[in-house]
């Protein structure tokens, strides 16, 4: 026969069996004991708790036999709460490696209560499944400095079975607090979390995640808390010891671990302390918006200041008191130098070099008849060259191939050479520019604002702050953003860049009121004025706030594109800026002006995506650099009069055949070779610097690319120019001066560093630093002022550098 026995009777029956001992313990007593399968303990304590003190209650269990085939089970019975462990503790690191800790230590938390003061009981209970029996060292004792007290320092040791947490309570007239842990100790790596006042306390490596805000940390760690989210009005503060470094950027063991690595696995301890201080209040953000909006502002005043004393002098320069001679071109009275003295303008352009004839000979069908054609039959008056013609005809003129080989190959280049095309038809072409910078700036941004809403309302949800790589040392929040001083202080470029609009928009409107009276001024003489490029330049300049300001909603390694992007722009508008002023008939055409730009964007995407430590990649893009910085040389030293063909390499070993071996002559274009040399050299030693060290952060270093290019060719321009016996007023001057000193200034804080998203969120952190102005603004917002002020200031002195030829004759200005 089968009896059936109902499970309730087994559990019955097996308590029946075990037997239970119940102790009544007291604290701050080592309690050796021996536990099995066949019996069970219960350890009794009672405190007393109180309404206006919080005491932590911290329960130690120390393994003294870790041969036991089952591990020792410890139940916490509290009046709200149960809190269970094994010993030996098994925590499981990357890839479910396991490592145990026979050493556990866990604090109890403490429900609230509403009594003045109330007696509370609570359990321990001991068993285990194993035979043999295993003995333990069991301790409860009250955790002294458990409330931690405001601008007051608290240290502790902390390891992964042996969490620590405490309390802190919002003082009345406190929103918000800064909770500052550190540590002198880099690894082993840990994790603060901020929780609120609820039970159970997550507070080991595999659950610490789970609820509130929590951070990685080395050395430093920092997490700024408002009192609105804790509608308690206090919240824990959690330190865990994490049980591998991998997520602070330590070495990762292999696996299996030995017995010796398993060992240390259980030393983990780490020394640290933490400090809760209050953060700033609401006067200081209004102290802080207040001195960003007022530094910007002067600008605006001092731009009006300047314009009034402008109207006041052309009041007392009155044009009808003028003299005729006053009112029209002057020439320079300066005479072309001998090659000895300047070389680019050595002679009156009637020969030519073998170099140039055999590039330019593959744009005619006559091959080098043209040439029999002498310049002064083919030069065009300077009447004719103001002729109302259209681009389009000019350049499908029966004779405009031989037109343009024979006058851009001459050795002495004037502006007037260069500027035979109608000015409405390059006005319209340069404003292409604009209107396509502002398309792109469009579409650019609303999928980046998106995106950044997105990345914030991940960190806020889940409470994840090692996804933004701020200085958490100096990040005040408001509202839904983390940090809004770093967003704050990208207001400078939006406001200057629409400054530098305002005063584009000023020439603008003066040069067209000029040709519409036939202002002989502005008609034959100065350079060109086109104004398509500046509206592009000051719209970059916005854009690069607007699109800082978004990467600095949530700055990491995947967003970066967005803070450097328009740099680039910015830097390639400058560059061809420059180069429109002498060449304004050749300069690139926007779309690929703009084309050359999103392929630098591309490869910079790419390099933060592929560029670490990856040698193919660096060797791709080190020969794309220098091939395309050959190609351009090639391209400024022609002055566009060659192609790239299929008789490429003929033409080439002609020209060495013919310049170098048969005659051996320099080169035709001394000014132009100089600057191509420099600039090949400067860009090999950047690609072989990047092939050599592969720098992490590639964004930065395609950036210095670009910078170091752009100063090499100002640096010359502003050479070129007072070697051609110009000037620079006294504004232009001023402005070089003082961009000069802020980008100087502007330099030194932006390598300060306060937090890298090349290395990991812990060891980012170990770079952050307090305010230093205002209590509200970094070293990193002070760049952000400084860097904003240099643009401006360098878009000025593109602005106003040529104003001195402004009363010269176009054909008395030197190309170079």
């Amino acid at each position: 026969m089968t009896w059936i026995i109902p499970y309730q009777f087994c559990i019955i029956i097996i308590i029946v069996i075990k037997n239970i001992v119940q102790k009544d313990a007291e604290f701050d007593v080592n309690y050796n004991d021996t536990v099995t399968s066949e019996n069970q303990t219960i350890y009794a304590f009672n405190h007393t708790i109180s309404r206006n003190k919080t005491e932590g209650v911290r329960v130690s269990v120390d393994l003294l036999s870790n041969k036991s085939e089952s591990p020792i089970l410890f139940v916490v019975r509290q009046k709200q709460a149960v809190l269970s462990f094994q010993v030996p503790l098994i925590l499981r690191g990357l890839y479910q490696r396991k490592y145990p800790y026979y050493d556990v230590g866990r604090t109890l938390c403490q429900p609230p209560t509403r009594a003045a003061s109330e007696t509370q009981y609570f359990f321990v209970d001991v068993s285990t499944l194993s035979s043999q029996g295993a003995n333990y060292q069991l301790r409860v004792s009250r955790v002294e400095s458990f409330t931690l007290q405001t601008n007051k320092k608290f240290s502790f040791t902390a390891s992964p079975s042996q969490p620590q947490y405490f309390k802190y309570v919002f003082q009345d007239g406190v929103d918000t607090v800064i909770v500052k842990v550190n540590s002198d100790m880099a690894f082993p790596c840990s994790v603060m979390s901020i929780q609120d006042i609820q039970c159970p306390v997550y507070d080991l490596d595999n659950n610490v995640a789970f609820i509130g805000m929590y951070q990685t940390m080395t050395k430093k760690g920092a997490i700024t808390v408002q009192r609105k989210d804790f509608p308690s009005n206090s919240f824990y503060v959690v330190v865990v010891v994490k049980t591998e470094d991998e997520a602070c950027g330590g070495p990762l063991r292999f696996y299996p671990l030995t017995p010796d690595e398993l060992i240390d696995a259980g030393n983990r301890s780490k020394a640290l302390d933490v400090m809760v201080s209050t953060a700033i209040n609401l006067e200081a953000y209004v102290m802080g918006m207040l001195f960003c909006l007022g530094i910007f502002f002067s600008f605006y005043l001092l731009t009006l200041l300047c314009v009034c004393l402008e109207r006041r002098r052309n009041v007392f320069l009155n044009p009808a008191d003028m003299s005729p001679a006053e009112t029209v071109c002057v020439s320079t009275g300066k005479t072309p130098a001998s090659p000895n003295e300047y070389g680019s303008f050595a002679d009156n352009g009637s020969t030519m070099s073998s170099e140039a004839i055999t590039d330019s000979a593959t744009s005619t069908d006559n091959n080098y008849g043209y040439m029999e054609r002498s310049l002064e039959s083919v030069a065009r008056s300077r009447q004719e060259s103001l002729s109302s013609i259209e681009e389009d005809d000019y350049d499908t003129l029966d004779d405009i191939h031989s037109d343009k080989n024979i006058v851009r190959t001459k050795k002495f280049l004037y502006v007037a050479d260069l500027a035979r095309k109608d000015k409405r038809v390059l006005s319209k072409k340069y404003q292409i520019y604009f209107w396509n910078i502002a398309t792109i700036a469009v579409f650019y941004a609303l999928p980046v604002v998106q995106l950044v809403i997105t990345y914030q309302t991940v960190v806020n949800v889940t409470g994840n702050q090692d996804i933004c790589y701020y200085n958490f040392l100096c990040a005040h929040p408001l509202g839904a953003l983390s940090a809004f001083n770093n967003i704050l202080s990208n207001l400078g470029y939006v406001m200057l860049g629409l400054l530098f609009l305002l005063i584009v928009l000023k020439r603008d409107l003066a040069q067209n009121r000029a040709l519409e009276r036939h202002d002989v001024n502005a008609l034959e003489c100065g350079i060109p004025k086109h104004f398509g490029l500046f509206y592009a330049m000051g719209t970059a300049l916005m854009m690069e706030g607007l699109l800082s300001a978004c990467y600095h909603v949530c700055p990491n390694y995947t967003n970066f594109q967005f803070d450097t992007s328009f740099m680039y722009m910015i830097a390639g508008l400058c560059m061809l800026k420059l180069y429109q002023k002498r060449h304004p008939d050749i300069n690139a055409s926007a779309y690929t002006a703009y084309a050359c730009l999103a392929a630098v964007i591309f490869f910079s995407v790419l390099g933060v995506v592929f560029g670490r430590d990856n040698t193919a990649f660096w060797i791709v893009f080190s020969v794309i650099h220098i091939l395309a910085t050959l190609l351009l040389s090639t391209q400024l030293y022609y002055m566009g009069r060659w192609r790239l063909n299929a008789g490429i390499l003929r033409r080439i070993v002609y020209v060495i055949y013919t310049d170098c071996i048969r005659q051996c002559s320099g080169p035709m274009y001394i000014d132009r070779m100089v600057l191509l040399v420099m600039g090949n050299i400067v860009n090999w030693s950047l690609a072989a610097y990047g092939l050599i060290q592969k720098p992490n952060d590639f964004a930065s270093y395609l950036l210095a690319i670009a910078i170091c290019n752009l100063l090499l060719y100002f640096a010359f321009y502003i050479i070129m120019k007072l070697r051609s016996g110009e000037r620079i007023k006294c504004l232009a001057l001023v402005c070089i001066l003082f961009t000069a000193v802020v980008w100087g200034f502007a330099l030194y804080f932006f390598f300060q560093g306060l937090s890298t998203w090349q290395k990991t969120p812990a060891e980012s952190r170990e770079h952050n630093r307090e305010c230093i102005l205002l209590s509200f603004f970094d070293d990193h917002d002070i760049w952000h002022f400084l860097s904003s002020i240099a643009m401006f200031g360098s878009f000025l002195v593109l602005l106003t550098m040529d104003d001195d030829l402004d009363t010269v004759q176009r054909d008395k200005i030197y190309v170079f």
